[in-house]
């Protein structure tokens, strides 16, 4: 039998649909002149970097790390229109919002979004009476068409029935909508790869180390492999800085003398083994801006969020014991003691929000996109939130369309004339795909663990045969990597070959769910390593 250490790599012949080797994308890159060049693979650059090839320009796109590396992988999972923009009158955002919701989650990428039921605790003494919260819910569900439902108040033992560890004290009524939940990592993961079947030219854990100019604008920039310290270079046309939290970062290297346009926000989050099933989520409010979530999400239970100014450097940012108290003390309004105990933690997690530059409360702040023009032609965005990721890849590019002297030429399709809502790879009914797992996923081998083939069904959709058929023709690839975690160690040889996985974090944090689980033991990440670097 094959072992796990010497699985080849599935091949580099186009129809076997492996990617081209790092040296072989580095000179793709290098001897190029790409219409756009896209820096930073958050879930905004690769949103744009795939509305841009959609359009028919020739795109490059770079990150210094991995893809969703940073702050893409580390939100709340949730694609929303944001309820709590409704205390603010912004009733046309939230209709928006809710419109890029139902479009992702129903026709783009139905196979990485799942519906979820909220229920709005309200308590004695809270900052919202139940009248109130019970007109806010209908009211937001009445912007989504009524597409979840209609939102309403139920009694607290109904509640109690869905979310067992709901804390009942003083609970006068809960109020109910829905909105959709996803794995961040992965839904940006398939956005990648609907971009390189667009054209797109992409290379993560590539950092730029400067930028190229002619006659004092931007056109390209140099940058280092730090997978082996390779240094190339690209040409670009227009320079796009979609680098996130770094945003200033990469704009003093296009003018030293340039002022910050943003500032940071840090959210943290914690996630719990549960001790019993929750079917719905509990969105609490804190005061009259904040809400804390405990949400089911793979299994677990994620809490969060915290929302506080961040002025370090971003590489740093980390979840303090500060973060994890408050957290944990938020969720106490709503969740049960034993359901917060210390000990069910398995992993915790931080991000930054890009905001807009300026005073005030950075709750209170709009999750606005701040596009910005520096004196050497380099565009740089940055801000939005996950759920409206496909509205910001337009709104870019309809701003790149209009930069004077039409950089990007007069022939690139216009937005106006693209399919509203093409779907992301691997689209399909999760639970058919589940099903047909069950069925035939196991065939030559053992028969696939219901676990395993609603895992593979809700990350990959109809991608998941592939890793199928690779765990059939070698039975040692069709094992679980930890006994506890759906995942097999097809998976691992599947990000190696065709998910751009180059380290043991990229595989165990955001292609895998192993390390949110609290499962990425040293002996896994070991064999993990030896698996990648067998394919090299």
């Amino acid at each position: 039998m094959t072992t796990l250490q010497s699985v080849p790599a599935l091949g580099t012949h186009p129809a076997s649909g492996s990617l081209p080797s790092r040296a072989e994308t580095r000179e793709q890159l290098s001897k190029a002149t790409y219409d756009l060049l896209v820096i930073g693979g958050g879930i905004l650059g690769i949103s744009t970097a795939w509305h841009a090839a959609q359009s028919g320009l020739r795109v490059a796109l770079v990150d210094a790390g991995d893809f969703a590396g940073a702050t893409s992988s580390a939100s709340s999972k949730l694609l929303h229109g944001g309820l709590r923009y409704l205390q603010t009158g912004a009733v046309k955002l939230v209709a928006e919002n809710h419109f890029e919701r139902r479009a992702v989650s129903r026709q783009v990428a139905p196979h990485l979004a799942n519906p979820l039921t909220f229920y709005l605790p309200v308590y004695k003494g809270g900052p919202h009476g139940a009248a109130k919260l019970g007109a806010g819910v209908f009211a937001y569900s009445a912007l989504s068409a009524f597409g979840d439902g209609v939102g309403h108040v139920i009694s607290p033992a109904r509640a109690q029935r869905d979310v067992p560890e709901l804390r009942t004290d003083n609970l006068k009524a809960v109020a109910v909508y829905g909105d959709d939940q996803m794995n961040d990592a992965r839904m940006a993961l398939m956005t990648v790869r609907a971009a390189v079947d667009a054209g797109a030219v992409v290379l993560n854990h590539a950092a730029v180390t400067g930028l190229r100019f002619t006659k004092g604008r931007v056109t390209g920039a140099e940058l280092e492999d730090r997978q082996d310290g390779t240094e190339f270079g690209v040409n670009a046309r227009l320079v796009l800085n979609a680098t996130g939290p770094w945003v200033d970062h990469l704009r003093k290297l296009e003018d030293p003398a340039s002022a910050p346009s943003i500032r940071l926000s840090k959210g943290a989050h914690l996630v719990l083994k549960r001790t019993r099933p929750w079917k719905a989520a509990l969105a609490t409010p804190i005061d009259k801006y904040r809400i804390t979530f405990a949400l089911p999400w793979e299994d677990m239970l994620l809490l969060g969020t915290t929302d506080e100014e961040y002025e370090g450097d971003p590489a740093d940012v980390a979840v303090t014991e500060q973060d994890t108290a408050q957290i944990l003390d938020e969720a106490a309004f709503s969740v049960r003691d034993q359901q917060l105990s210390r000990d069910l933690i398995t992993y915790s997690f931080a991000g930054l929000r890009v905001l807009p530059g300026g005073p005030g409360n950075t709750s209170k702040a709009k999750r606005e996109t701040v596009v910005t023009e520096g004196r050497g032609g380099m565009l740089s965005v940055a801000g939005g939130k996950w759920t409206t990721f496909r509205h910001i890849g337009r709104t870019v590019m309809n701003k790149l369309a209009e930069l004077p002297g039409h950089p990007l030429g007069e022939d690139m399709e216009p937005m106006a004339r693209l399919p509203r809502k093409v779907p992301l790879p691997g689209i399909a009914n999760p639970n058919a795909v589940a099903h047909r797992l069950l069925v035939d996923g196991g065939t030559p081998g053992p028969r696939m663990p219901a676990d395993t083939a609603r895992h593979l069904a809700t990350h990959y959709g109809s991608l998941s045969f592939d890793i199928a058929r690779l765990a059939n023709e070698n039975p040692a690839l069709g094992e679980r990597i930890h006994p506890d975690a759906p995942e097999i160690w097809a998976q691992v040889a599947y990000a190696r070959d065709r998910e751009w996985a180059e380290t043991a974090d990229d595989v165990l944090r955001r292609r895998t769910t192993l390390t949110i689980r609290g499962l990425a033991t040293d002996d896994i990440r070991t064999r993990v390593e030896d698996m990648l670097a067998d394919g090299r």
